[in-house]
């Protein structure tokens, strides 16, 4: 370009054609301003077809073979363009490019003399910068093909985003196929990303998010939008080609974001040549007559306008030297005149069509324009201006398919499992229920304390009872407390209290029930009949015992390997309400290194504590005063209580990410257990105390059978009345009773050796008679104890008044003769037997119906003759059966 008269060539290429309108515009007007009087502008127009041989031999034509040229004005094909601005220094020329992108022409070092009116692809990468703060965006990934053109953009959008406080998360790039790339992207849980690849590769690149769902409310894409209007119509049959629909592109590349330079400002203010934007417009539309627009026609526009105001400055600054030089004068080989016209290049500042022009470092400070797609249609949504650095978001224009503008990640709402609180109040509510049930038991307890049936019962015992099934109760309360109630230091304390609470409280109830079944088991089963004292005081040293060793274990446990507070992360969640977060669920434990080995010390402590129990209750299960005995509400207990705490342990593990289920089985399982402990131990008493206090403190009656004569061998059930007042007497007693039954069962075994030989011939009689004769008399005779046993003599002298047959000495041989088991069953024999069995019977029943008294230490002296006998109090009474 020279200073000369205009001529020019017809460009060949599209965009020479597109943009060759505007310049013919720029150069009328210039010339009507008289900007360069008394010269113009001589443009001259080359093609080279983006061919580097080309471009190159034209070059070297214009310098060679034509005029001096001051400038050289375009460049549209990066290569051939750098190759020529390479080269420009050496023949001091400025260069300035209307078409020419390419990031790499931004460095100045090996490009000084170069200019560009249009924005470089770098220049988008502030306005993104700005984007990303504008929706606070702060975590990003790249999305880039394998092409230098975009490869320089990542790179320089790298720096830009470096320091801002903008995380890249991932960085992908891919040749052909971007599908690998994107799941990538989805796996490292990237929602913003930006892409720099070209139309035909974005089509496969929206397939690829089709296919992984990286679309829609959650995900935001910003992409170059340099595209050709309506691109996805055109590549639509290749991304079906690779089973992308149509539909499903269009559904991926909803909502996505495009990012270019504005080809015209949109304010309505009138630039350097007099008119705005939008009546230049009008103006190249109708001088093109039917030529295909170009995006660039007006950097075009604006660069003549460049070109002239740099040569006025430099002519201005020629006319204030003092050197007399004219930009005539100018050659290849002045570096003066050369370093004016760069200079004045430098100083450019002024509103074109495309805004406000000005160079930094030889880059074009221009608009930005960011585009959404909506609809299938591109609408602008907003432009950032590079020179004033600021963003404008056109109202109510940006759409995002959500609510709100989609998080730059997974926003991890960290969300504490606590307890529902109606359901904290509906057990906490069964608690205090169950504890009211305790304290109406301790005080039915505690007031009827000097009844006999609560006195042989142990009523201390029954306290601890109470006492361990209210601190069982109390540590439901404990259990339901969590982080959402308590702080985290307060949290920790709650683990150590609650479990200290319920052992302790677990082994003071069944260590007291255990403790006076253990007394009821040593009285009974003392076969060497020793005398034996167990007052209340021994028991609770055995209670306290328990305790002291459950006292050692959490000791131990608190001091080697205590309670922590531990946090468990479970997996995401969605939210249930729908918004664009997930959900991480958060659940409190009480945890320690080694609690397995500390749950199970504690568990083979108890368990052995039950099995014990069972025992116990096992031994003592024919006890017969109901008073005294619990065996067989002991052993329904420790059922009940071990089925429902091995099911409550199993369900509580599988449950243990359910706080709500892992609560509700726990406080369920103490509940139960404590109120069928409490409700077996004292609702028996409350019954009987209300109906028959007296059958409870007395013996039942046993029938004697050959069977419990074997069983008495090893076993003694002969019962007492425990007093703490008179425990020597009782065991006197005992001495006394063990005696007549040994005394009963001789007679016994007299008595069937007489039945046997009663079925045999009258010879045998006599033998009877005159050997057994006085043995049966001292069997009567055991009717002589007590005044009682008159009665039944007269009963039985009458009977045989009655049946004077019966008499001792009396056969009928014509009895004798029939046939032995007739004669067993004859009503002779039967009244025979009678007259043995029931003075006997009749001694072994007589305490039943207020016999034989306890003080007679002889069953074979009458109570007159007795020195012991003295009247003994009827609640001192021994019951004798006969077993």
């Amino acid at each position: 370009m020279g200073l000369m008269p205009l001529t020019k060539e017809v460009a060949k290429g599209s965009i020479g054609r597109g943009v060759l309108p505007a310049v013919e515009l720029a150069i009328e007007q210039i010339r009507n301003e008289s900007l360069l009087r008394p010269y113009f502008l001589d443009l001259r127009l080359y093609d080279t077809e983006c061919d580097n041989a080309k471009g190159l031999k034209a070059f070297y034509d214009a310098i060679k073979y034509g005029p001096n040229h001051l400038m050289v004005f375009g460049g549209v094909c990066p290569s051939v363009t750098s190759i020529i601005a390479e080269s420009l220094q050496g023949w001091n020329l400025v260069q300035l490019s209307f078409a020419a992108t390419t990031p790499v022409l931004a460095d100045k070092k090996k490009y000084p003399y170069f200019f560009r009116t249009v924005p470089s692809d770098n220049a988008v990468n502030p306005a993104i910068l700005k984007l990303l703060k504008y929706y606070q965006w702060k975590r990003v990934g790249t999305l880039t093909q394998d092409v230098q053109r975009f490869s320089e953009v990542r790179n320089d959008l790298t720096g830009v985003l470096y320091g801002e406080d903008i995380e890249i998360s991932d960085t992908e790039s891919f040749s052909n196929d971007p599908c690998t790339s994107v799941k990538k992207l989805k796996g490292n849980d990237v929602r913003i990303i930006l892409g720099q690849f070209d139309q035909n590769m974005a089509a496969k690149v929206f397939c690829c998010a089709y296919e992984e769902n990286m679309y829609g409310s959650k995900y935001q894409w910003i992409i170059p939008g340099w595209y050709e209007p309506s691109w996805w119509e055109q590549v639509h049959t290749e991304a079906n080609s690779s089973r992308c629909l149509r539909k499903n592109l269009l559904a991926a590349m909803e909502g996505y974001i495009g990012v270019d330079f504005e080809p015209l400002s949109s304010k309505q203010i009138k630039t350097i040549s007099g008119k705005t934007p939008q009546q230049y417009e009008r103006e190249y539309n109708n001088k093109r007559s039917g030529v295909g627009p170009s995006k660039f026609h007006g950097y075009a526009y604006d660069g003549i306008w460049v070109i002239a105001k740099t040569l006025q400055r430099a002519m201005e600054t020629l006319h204030a030297s003092s050197r007399h030089q004219r930009i005539q004068d100018f050659n290849y080989t002045d570096h003066t005149l050369g370093r004016i016209i760069l200079n004045a290049m430098n100083e450019t500042n002024f509103f074109g069509v495309t805004g406000q022009v000005v160079f930094r470092n030889g880059e074009r400070m221009g608009t930005i324009k960011f585009t959404q797609f909506q609809d299938s249609r591109e609408v602008k949504v907003g432009e950032y201006n590079a020179v004033a650095d600021t963003l404008e978001i056109i109202n109510d224009t940006i759409r995002f398919q959500g609510s709100e503008p989609p998080k730059d990640k997974t926003i991890i709402l960290e969300q504490l499992r606590k307890i529902s609180l109606p359901l904290y109040s509906i057990l906490s509510a069964l608690t205090i229920l169950g504890m009211i049930m305790a304290s109406a038991f301790l005080f039915f307890n505690i007031k009827n304390r000097n009844q006999k049936l609560i006195k042989m019962s142990s009523p201390y015992m029954n306290n601890l009872i109470i006492l361990g099934g209210m601190l069982s109760y109390a540590s439901i309360f404990l259990f339901g407390l969590d982080g959402s109630f308590v702080s985290e230091k307060t949290f920790e304390t709650l683990c150590t209290v609650r479990t200290w609470i319920l052992t302790v409280g677990y082994t003071t109830a069944f260590g007291a029930m255990f403790a006076k079944t253990w007394r009821v088991h040593a009285i009974f089963k003392n076969v060497k009949m020793k005398k034996k004292i167990i007052k209340d005081q021994k028991l609770l040293v055995i209670v306290g015992g328990m305790l002291l060793i459950d006292l050692c274990i959490l000791i131990c446990w608190q001091a080697v390997d205590p309670l922590r507070r531990t946090v468990e992360r479970y997996s995401m969640e969605p939210d249930p309400a729908g918004r664009d977060i997930s959900i991480r669920p958060l659940l409190e434990h009480c945890e320690n290194t080694h609690m397995t080995i500390w749950l199970g010390i504690v568990y083979a402590y108890k368990g052995l504590l039950m099995l014990f129990g069972c025992f116990l209750a096992w031994e003592t299960r024919n006890v017969s005063i109901p008073a005294l005995n619990d065996s067989k509400y002991i052993g329904m207990s420790v059922y009940n209580v071990g089925i429902m705490c091995i099911i409550g342990a199993a369900v509580s593990f599988l449950t243990r990410d359910q706080p709500n289920v892992q609560f509700c089985i726990v406080a369920l399982v103490i509940i139960f257990c404590s109120t069928i402990t409490l409700c077996l131990v004292f609702v028996p008493k409350l019954i009987t105390l209300r109906t028959n206090p007296d059958a409870a403190t007395q013996n039942r009656r046993f029938q004697f059978t050959q069977n419990q004569k074997k069983e008495d061998s090893k076993t003694s059930t002969s019962v007492t009345s425990v007093n703490q007042a008179s425990t020597s007497r009782l065991e006197g007693l005992q001495s006394e009773n063990h005696r007549l039954r040994m005394k009963i069962t001789e007679l016994d075994k007299d008595l069937e050796e007489v039945t046997m030989q009663l079925q045999d011939t009258p010879e045998k009689t006599t033998y009877i008679k005159q050997n057994h004769y006085q043995e049966l008399n001292d069997i009567l005779n055991l009717g002589n104890f007590t005044e009682s046993t008159d009665g039944g003599k007269a009963i039985l002298k009458n009977h045989l008044d009655q049946n004077p047959q019966l008499q001792w000495n009396t056969t009928e041989p014509s009895r004798t003769c029939k046939d032995p088991i007739e004669d067993i069953n004859s009503p002779e024999h039967i009244q025979r037997r009678l007259s043995l069995q029931l003075p006997i019977l009749h001694h072994a029943y007589l305490p039943s119906i207020g016999g034989v008294d306890a003080s007679c230490v002889s069953p074979c002296v009458s109570p007159t003759a007795s020195p012991r006998h003295r009247h003994v109090p009827p609640s001192f009474r021994v019951m004798v059966s006969g077993l």
